[in-house]
Order: C-alpha cells, then sequence, then structure tokens
C-alpha cells in the first residue's frame, strides 16, 4: 500500500502520477509487479492524527458522511481503466 496524506489535492494527483511512473519504469525493467494498492480509497481515522491525515481519493464528511470523490480519485479511476498513463 501507498499515499500520501495531504488536504492538497493537486499534490495527490503529482504522486499518483509519479508513483505509478516509477511503477510502470519497474515493470519495464523487468521487476513482476502484481498490482498497486493506493493508500487509501476514503478519508479514514489514523491512529496517530484522528481524522487530521487525508489520504483518501474519496473525501467524507464528517458531519454527514456524504462522499465526495477528489480530483485525484477521477484520475486514478481514468489510469486504471486505461490500464496506464497517458
Amino acid at each position: 500500500e501507498n499515499g500520501i496524506a495531504t488536504a492538497d489535492d493537486a499534490q495527490r494527483e503529482k504522486y499518483l502520477e509519479d508513483t505509478l511512473g516509477e511503477v510502470h519504469a519497474a515493470i519495464e525493467d523487468g521487476a513482476d509487479v502484481r498490482g498497486y494498492f493506493h493508500w487509501t480509497n476514503t478519508d479514514n481515522f489514523e491512529w496517530a492524527r484522528g481524522y487530521a491525515a487525508h489520504f483518501g481519493l474519496i473525501g467524507v464528511d464528517r458531519k454527514t458522511l456524504e462522499r465526495t470523490v477528489k480530483p485525484s480519485g477521477r484520475l486514478y479511476a481514468r489510469i486504471a481503466t486505461a490500464n496506464g498513463l497517458d
């Protein structure tokens, strides 16, 4: 699993692109990569930081529990659907 805790979703998008680019390079170099697991799908509770850490591709409103897909979540969906980076 791999992810970044930030409220800056543009930073998360860059992190995803950079990380998945490196995963692709490793595959090109012959690494036997079986998958990639982003931490995490939704913002969640972290033992050390409570709800302050924003790892999720989907934001959660703690009052209403409404979920909202972040731009990074849409980016990850496009990458997964295309089975690669553009």
